[in-house]
């Protein structure tokens, strides 16, 4: 077996990945490319949590902008981040892959509750975990969830897989004169506000010791990043 670098990692994507080319809701397709990605993985002996946003249904916080009760939209987008847990989950089984959908707010028909001491167990029984619903209160974003199910899980990274292949100065999609990081410590990715994952997130992760690893979420790279290669962008350091 391929030796990897981490034993245990929580993966976090965003929920606008999950619609593919579409501006709204869940690309079948597009699922499934993820799914393949994250079998890769598994198929190493890699133990995996997933955190997923909700943004392709419902961002609380542009619900907030238009007007709604700020704790109410981000009740609905922890909804949503359901929606999309339970989504990945049917695309993981079809493909063979035991998976547990924990969610932080009780929907006993439809998912099991988040029990951390449970939640561990299933990684150790090699079942793919997706923790849902956030933290399960208003005012947190699935990054700082991210962050936190990381903490609590004892996972040794978080590798938060994007549309991108890392982080950069300026938004590579408008500025094609930005610049690339390969390396970032968690101060610099707070003062210069370069959208790594929320303050908050970052703040959690650096307190614990936890690095960030942001890459591509297709091409096979989450599989480098657990074999220890250099991809993307590595948040860590003082």
């Amino acid at each position: 077996m391929e030796k990897l670098k981490y034993r245990r990692v929580l993966l976090k994507l965003s929920g606008e990945a999950l619609a593919g080319t579409q501006k709204f809701g869940i690309d079948p397709s597009t699922v499934s490319k993820i799914c393949q990605e994250i079998a890769e993985v598994a198929d190493l002996g890699l133990e995996v949590a997933l955190v997923i946003g909700g943004g392709n249904i419902f961002r609380g916080i542009s619900g907030s902008a238009q007007g709604m009760d700020r704790a109410t939209a981000d009740y609905m987008g922890m909804l949503a981040t359901i929606m999309n847990a339970v989504a990945v989950q049917d695309a993981l089984e079809k493909i063979g892959y035991p998976t547990r959908v924990l969610s932080a707010i009780s929907m006993q028909e439809v998912c099991e509750p988040y029990i951390r001491r449970r939640a561990i167990r299933h990684l150790e029984r090699g079942r793919i975990i997706i923790c849902a619903a956030g933290t399960g209160n208003p005012y947190f974003t699935t990054d700082t969830a991210a962050a936190l199910r990381g903490m609590e899980l004892k996972c040794e990274a978080i590798i938060k897989a994007t549309k991108v292949d890392g982080v950069y100065d300026k938004d590579p999609m408008k500025d094609p004169s930005a610049v690339k990081y390969t390396e970032l410590s968690y101060s610099e990715a707070l003062a210069k506000k370069l959208g790594v994952m929320d303050a908050t997130a970052i703040s959690l992760a650096m307190e614990n010791k936890i690095p960030i690893i942001v890459c591509n979420m297709f091409g096979g790279n989450i599989k480098r990043v657990v074999m220890g290669e250099a991809v993307g962008t590595i948040v860590q350091g003082v």
